[in-house]
């Protein structure tokens, strides 16, 4: 065995590894003083590599949407599922993937879930902010699951529906498209679906001062009316600080219609959900009213919880604080 003091020999001179791996490189590719490149490629990998970081780190979410994924094509096959199969089925997925992202929360972003109590035992529509990722959504649903043992349904864009090996996904947890009619139906039978209006665009739009994007869209508030059920505001703290979208390059959203932009961050930053106290039903109500009452509603649960502008650096040392905002 070569002990690490040992060097290598290129005719009568012996020497280091480094100077030996240098050597050979230069006589390959016949190259002058290849050092010289080797130490300057060296230096700008130590300059580039945070930056490298900074885009790399959102890569983990869909590592874990995949990771999910596959758990439950692992499931599927343990069963032997061929082709029916009843929600009942897929209780001990759902819990699975309920501990793999709660798990990931708790650990990465120190999440926290408030005001639970604010959710009704029926039907409700929670309403929500949208970040640059649905990755706090998803930690929501798991710890509601979790604690509650209450399932959240969640209305989603169409193209997440086109998104390769999805829809295995997708079907286990329920995710709907969205027609009034399916969602009105869900209500009625009890089911707790949440939507968030601004959609894609709110999350490539929106920027750290938490403007709410939802332009005309008023169809959950007629939805919510249709079905005669509550509707539940909801916001997660620092979600704009953990995932970011590059601005400028988000206008291709709004030429081409692709919700595909460059995301930066994945900072462990603190992440803690609220949910408001909930909008009851109003016979009489129409649905730009309802619509106005819950986006009031939201922009409350903002002002209450998020300092604005946020920072990313503030966000982090949120970590180590024991009091939020405000509760």
């Amino acid at each position: 065995m070569i002990g690490g003091n040992e060097s290598c020999t290129a005719g009568p001179i012996p020497m280091s590894y480094l100077t030996c791996l240098t050597y050979f490189l230069g006589e390959w590719t016949g190259v002058e003083h290849i050092e010289d490149y080797l130490s300057y490629a060296v230096y700008l990998l130590w300059v580039l590599f945070p930056l490298a970081v900074v885009f790399l780190l959102p890569s983990v979410l869909i590592i874990l949407f995949y990771t999910s994924i596959l758990l439950l094509h692992i499931y599927k096959r343990k069963n032997e599922l061929k082709e029916a199969y009843s929600n009942d089925f897929w209780d001990g997925a759902k819990e699975m993937l309920a501990t793999l992202w709660d798990g990931h929360g708790r650990i990465w972003h120190g999440y926290e879930l408030h005001g639970a109590e604010n959710i009704p035992e029926g039907p409700g529509l929670i309403v929500f902010y949208h970040g640059a990722t649905p990755a706090d959504y998803v930690y929501f649903m798991a710890r509601l699951l979790i604690q509650r043992k209450r399932y959240c349904h969640v209305v989603a864009d169409h193209f997440v529906f086109r998104l390769p090996g999805f829809k295995l996904l997708l079907d286990v947890h329920g995710v709907m498209h969205g027609p009034k009619e399916e969602c009105v139906s869900a209500l009625k039978k009890g089911c707790l679906i949440a939507i968030a209006p601004g959609g894609v665009r709110e999350a490539l739009f929106s920027d750290e001062m938490y403007t709410i994007i939802w332009g005309n869209r008023k169809g959950f508030a007629q939805v919510a009316i249709d079905a005669k059920v509550p509707i539940i505001p909801m916001f997660t703290q620092n979600v704009r600080e953990g995932i970011r979208t590059l601005g400028g390059i988000s206008k291709i959203f709004s030429i081409f219609l692709l919700p595909i932009v460059p995301l930066y961050g994945g900072f462990p930053v603190k992440l803690r959900t609220f949910i408001g106290e909930p909008i009851p039903y109003e016979p009489n109500i129409t649905a730009e009213e309802l619509t106005a009452k819950t986006k009031a509603a939201l922009q409350a649960l903002i002002e209450k919880h998020q300092k604005l502008p946020g920072n990313i650096f503030r966000a982090l040392m949120e970590r180590f604080q024991t009091q939020k905002k405000e509760d």
